[in-house]
């Protein structure tokens, strides 16, 4: 099963009223294992950069404007992620930017169905824990010592080693699959046959004869101070 853990950079945070994606990160895994395979690229969001956002992701407006639009890269995006599932933490945001950004590109927008929101994961796995991709990080051991500033592929790649965490850790190999190839943690009953359904197998007897029983009676004896005795 082929995957794309992804996360994007933006001026902001509503495409709807201007602002860009500025930075796409993607991370192919299959079968919840990284294949070593990924896509980056800067985009130039033809608008200034806020400086609330530029704090976080330290891109510059400068830095950008030499970098290409969206529009000159965006099927070269889309034939990285093909029609794979795409993973990303709050992961409506991301596809809200990208796919804001692919219409203003004429191009058809990506399904919803193909979301996995890491985040959702997280919220029923840890209710009421702080769920951000550093708090989480730090939760399972995942090293972001190197994390200065958010960047998208840097961040894909602490996604990454979370969403294995979050769908049954590094022991997850030892698991069933099912027909579509997702896997299924073995300790999920649905997947494993009742023991109550099985039928039920007769109790075996076992004849000791009289030779037996004297051998035995012999070597008892032979026990100096047996506790059965005290």
């Amino acid at each position: 099963m082929r995957e794309i853990i992804f996360d994007t950079e933006t001026t902001g945070f509503d495409p709807h009223s201007g602002d860009r994606m500025v930075e796409m990160g993607c991370i192919e895994m299959i079968d919840r294992v990284a294949t070593g395979n990924s896509y980056h690229c800067y985009y130039n969001p033809q608008r200034n950069m806020p400086a609330q956002a530029e704090e976080v992701h330290g891109l510059s407006e400068k830095f950008l404007s030499e970098k290409p639009l969206f529009s000159e890269k965006a099927r070269e995006l889309l034939e990285f992620i093909q029609d794979s599932a795409l993973v990303a933490h709050n992961a409506s945001f991301d596809f809200g930017f990208l796919n804001a950004e692919l219409v203003r590109c004429e191009l058809p927008p990506v399904a919803m169905d193909r979301m996995v929101d890491t985040l959702a994961i997280a919220k029923k796995l840890h209710p009421g824990a702080k769920l951000s991709l550093d708090a989480l990080c730090s939760r399972y051991g995942i090293d972001r010592s190197h994390r200065v500033k958010h960047g998208a592929l840097l961040d894909a790649e602490l996604l990454a080693q979370l969403y294995i965490e979050l769908t049954g850790g590094r022991q997850i190999g030892l698991c069933l699959a099912s027909d579509n190839g997702v896997k299924a943690d073995i300790k999920n009953h649905d997947h494993v046959q009742n023991k109550e359904s099985k039928p039920l197998r007769k109790a075996r007897h076992f004849e000791i004869s009289a030779a037996e029983l004297e051998q035995h009676e012999k070597f008892m004896a032979t026990i100096e101070n047996p506790i059965w005795q005290s």
